[in-house]
């Protein structure tokens, strides 16, 4: 214990603060046990400030009644009877001697740095920290209450980490001693734990986009401190993946990306739109099957075997008008989290991937806003305080104006098309206290497009999410989420025919899920929890438009299933070189009634002919369960300070699946629940990689190779009608997939130029075999599915010539994606007949584009009512005509191949963004 001459007032003198309650409960209770026992007491009524009154004690000794009174607080008492005082202090404690060593505590520079004072035996000695420092940018903080009795020679400081902007938690804060040792990361929570020495410490809290922070703290015993932080405007402005460089290293995920919306700033993006989705896709392992194609396909996976999730809930379908816009608003987007190699445990259900998008918090300080005006779309969010310092609401709506364009083409069959979409989200932040919060989030959207005058389609997702972040103990926080989604899609026909219709699907979930986590102790950090989501899907009705139709109305029988997880993760620190996180989960699936499910006989094909009879389950009755449990185990070693080799082994079940005979996805695909006659699909992935940092983190590089296998994927037989099939079983096939490749990064995150280039050879593979034909495809071989390309190539550059003036490139290359062809003719029975190649067998053209931007920021004075952001971009700068698809037709009895694209002509735009 260290010691120097503390200054006290009588409490006479003391400042008393009407505004604190607590404060002058706190005085008035000194007082009236002042007038009591005839001491004089002496503090600083300052110090009493926040500090909770105890129970008040009607006996026992003056002592008794201050343990009593003071319990509650930091406060502490030294009863001098020589003179009948009583000293009230903070956090410390007043000796009647010199501790032993007080000369000579090795290591301890406060001996050094403090003569020692002189004492006479009835003037005890107090202690007090602000004689260290003068000048500081914040004052040094108390941490716990001192006990004399308390020997320990550690104490756990605990905290959160938040944005003085919106209050949102900052996770991957790093915090670190002077000399650079990590005592934690913050959680996503932007929870911290670790342990400190008696005494004195710095501090420093560092994080990507965050100013750096540098704090004081004297440990006294257990206790909590919460960090307001800055952002850091110089780095939020950088065009760059705003990961933290560091976790590119130290952290024991593999295949893991971050992007924050302010990335897609400066990238020029087709049409002037913010998109974080395509920003993905110029990362390594990620790609689409083409312009136009809804959904991603990640390390040889296909679309549905992502989970997509939008604060928390699952969002189905995550882009506008075929792919080429998300269905976010960049402007209340906060980013995404993406993981491909070693999944957390928390997250089930898909094979491939987890998206983890994550909205902002509103303001809590003042109103702010911002907003874009480009060619087919408008875009504006709000963010609006509802209590000051404590809760927010964020607000966005963004919609197209499409049909224009579609009109003033030169084509007479586009004149009555339409092309709109629109989007809104509102989400509510609310923080209860240091360590409390709750979220809210709703959002709706809807698509509705006609490439002919007599057909309408639409699509919309809707969600709706709350989150309630709360502690559990001092090593335990909890999060409970509760949330809805809901996906649909219609038809609707129109003409002058009598076959006018209306078609109809929908699905939607409910989850509940609560997780836990536990910092065991500064190399053990517990992941735990479970959840359960239910579904309910209508497969598909039909119903006629009007009464001259004479289409009759069809609704196949609703699907429901309850899948439920169990999970619990370690994330062990074994050494300052090795670091492991291992977890498993147990999985339950179960297909529920009302439902009639066909009985095919053993060993034959699933058709019409083999079938030998049905089975009527009842309401909530399970048809059929699957599960099991699954594997999450990763693991780094650092070969040095900035070099790391990682690895990562993952198994998990989906029971939940697309059903599409399009080459690639779209927004009327049906999904389709795993029951008696369809398997969930199982996958197993393991990564193996290295990952190097450069010129102080300012250069990231990384280099990994993933093989996956994966068992009963579905896909199509030839020539299958999949849209209001009751009997869907009977038009597809599950068989095996193997997908493997190798994913370099090379990345620059400042200065005037920076930007990332990324390299991915990749395969993916399809096997149906069978001892039916029927059921086999390309021979029972494997063959290269949909999405297959072997060589992608993605360049992003940006270059700063001044804070007000950029220019920016985006470039990309890809194999050419697979498709069948037909390779000959053949009559019989005087009709003509088309022979094909093997499914995937050849191979469109390669594709590759080259997109160029101008950025122009407006001055930057602060007085300004808004700050305006322009971008000037070109898409498709080469006119490359790249093929979406091919496709044949007959001509005069002769087979011609055609080809269809996006955009085939250099597409210019301008885009005028604003911010108040």
């Amino acid at each position: 214990m260290l010691f120097a001459i503390g200054l006290f007032h009588n409490s006479v003198l003391g400042q008393s603060d009407a505004s604190s309650t607590t404060q002058q409960q706190m005085e008035d209770a000194l007082k009236q046990l002042e007038i009591e026992s005839g001491y004089q007491f002496m503090y600083l009524s300052d110090w009493l400030e926040d500090e909770e009154v105890g129970e008040h004690s009607e006996s026992g000794s003056l002592a008794t009644k201050l343990d009593a009174l003071l319990s509650s607080s930091t406060l502490t008492y030294y009863i001098l009877e020589s003179e009948k005082r009583v000293f009230i202090l903070r956090n410390s404690i007043i000796y009647d001697e010199l501790p032993e060593h007080f000369f000579g505590i090795p290591g301890d520079s406060l001996i050094q740095q403090a003569p020692a004072p002189s004492l006479s035996r009835s003037a005890p000695i107090f202690y007090s920290d602000e004689m260290r420092i003068s000048t500081r940018e914040y004052p040094i903080e108390r941490i716990g209450k001192a006990d004399a009795n308390d020997n320990r020679s550690e104490f756990r400081l605990t905290g959160r980490v938040f944005n003085t902007r919106n209050g949102q938690a900052i996770p991957d804060l790093a915090l670190r001693t002077p000399q650079g040792n990590l005592l934690d990361v913050t959680d996503e929570q932007g929870r911290y734990s670790f342990t400190l020495a008696p005494g004195y410490h710095k501090i420093f809290a560092s994080a990507m986009g965050i100013r750096k922070m540098e704090r004081e703290v004297f440990m006294y015993n257990d206790g909590s401190l919460d960090l307001a932080m800055e952002e850091d405007i110089q780095q939020l402005e950088e065009v760059v993946v705003q990961a933290e460089a560091e976790r590119n290293v130290e952290a024991a995920v593999t295949g893991g990306q971050q992007i924050v919306t302010e990335e897609s700033k400066n990238i020029p993006i087709v049409l002037g739109e913010r998109d974080i989705l395509q920003v993905a896709k110029a990362l390594p392992g990620i790609s689409s099957a083409g312009e136009g194609a809804t959904g991603l396909n990640i390390r040889g996976g296909k679309t549905d075997q992502n989970l997509v999730l939008l604060d928390d809930a699952v969002i189905y379908n995550p882009t506008h008008f075929f792919g080429i816009f998300q269905a976010l608003n960049p402007f209340t987007t906060q980013g995404v989290e993406i993981y491909k190699g070693s999944i957390p445990v928390e997250f089930g259900g898909r094979l491939s991937s987890v998206l983890d998008i994550r909205s902002k918090n509103g303001s809590v300080d003042g109103i702010k806003g911002e907003g874009s005006i480009g060619p087919v779309t408008a875009n504006l969010a709000l963010e609006l305080p509802v209590k000051q310092d404590t809760a927010s609401l964020i607000v966005g709506a963004r919609g197209a104006y499409a049909d224009w364009i579609l009109r003033a083409l030169d084509e007479e069959s586009l004149n009555n098309s339409e092309a709109s979409f629109f989007d809104g989200i509102a989400k509510y932040h609310h923080r209860i206290n240091e360590s409390s919060e709750i979220r809210s989030t709703a959002y709706f959207s809807r698509d509705e497009f006609s490439i002919t005058s007599d057909s309408l389609y639409n699509y919309s997702n809707a969600l709706f999410s709350f989150r309630w972040d709360h502690p559990i103990s001092e090593k335990t926080n909890a999060a409970l989420f509760m949330g809805y989604s809901d996906y649909r899609f219609g038809i609707d026909f129109d003409n002058e025919s009598n076959g006018d219709f209306a078609l109809d699907y929908g699905i939607d979930e409910t989850q509940l899920k609560y997780k836990l986590q536990t910092k065991v102790d500064p190399r053990h950090t517990l992941t735990y929890g479970m959840n359960a989501k239910y579904y309910g899907v209508n497969p598909g009705s039909i119903e006629p438009l009007n009464s001259q139709s004479n289409i009759a109305p069809f609704e196949i029988e609703k699907e429901q299933a309850l899948e439920a997880a169990l999970y619990i993760g370690d994330l062990f620190e074994i050494s300052d070189k090795w670091l492991l996180d291992v977890g498993a989960r147990y999985t339950f699936f179960g297909a529920m009634g009302s439902n009639t499910q066909r009985m095919y006989a053993d060993a034959s094909p699933k058709n019409e002919s083999t079938v030998i009879g049905e089975t009527t389950y009842g309401s909530g009755e399970f048809l059929e369960t699957y599960g099991g449990p699954e594997l999450r185990l990763s693991a780094r070693y650092l070969i040095d300070d900035d070099l790391s080799v990682k690895a990562s082994v993952n198994s998990a079940y989906q029971f939940i699946h697309t059903l599409t005979n399009n080459t690639t996805a779209s927004p009327i695909d049906t999904w389709k629940l795993s029951d008696l006659n369809i398997k969930p699909q199982k996958g197993y992935q393991a990564s193996l990689g290295f990952y190097k940092n450069l010129n102080d983190n300012a250069i990231e590089i990384s280099l990994e190779g993933y093989y996956k296998r994966m068992d009963d994927v579905l896909d199509f037989k030839t020539g299958a009608d999949l849209l209001l099939n009751e009997f869907v079983e009977t038009e597809v096939l599950q068989g095996e997939g193997k997908a493997y490749g190798v994913e370099f990064l090379f990345k620059k995150n400042i200065g005037d130029l920076n930007g990332w280039l990324a390299y991915t050879y990749s395969r993916s593979f399809y096997k149906f075999d069978s001892e039916f034909a029927e059921e086999r495809v390309n021979n029972g071989e494997f063959f290269p599915s949909n999405f297959d390309k072997p060589h992608d190539v993605s360049l992003i550059l940006n270059y700063k010539f001044t804070r007000r003036y950029s220019i920016s490139a985006n470039f990309v290359y890809q194999t050419g994606r697979p498709v069948t062809y037909p390779v000959g003719t053949f009559r019989f029975n005087n009709a003509d007949f088309v022979v094909f190649s093997d499914r995937n067998e050849f191979r469109i053209p390669d594709y590759y584009r080259l997109d160029l931007g101008v950025n122009i920021e407006g001055n930057h004075r602060k007085n300004k009512l808004a700050h305006s952001f322009w971008t000037i971009s070109v898409y498709n700068v080469l006119g490359r005509n790249n093929p979406y698809s091919v496709f044949f037709v007959t001509d005069n009895g002769e087979i011609k191949a055609l080809q269809s694209s996006i955009f085939s002509i250099p597409v210019p735009s301008i885009t005028y963004n604003f911010k108040f």
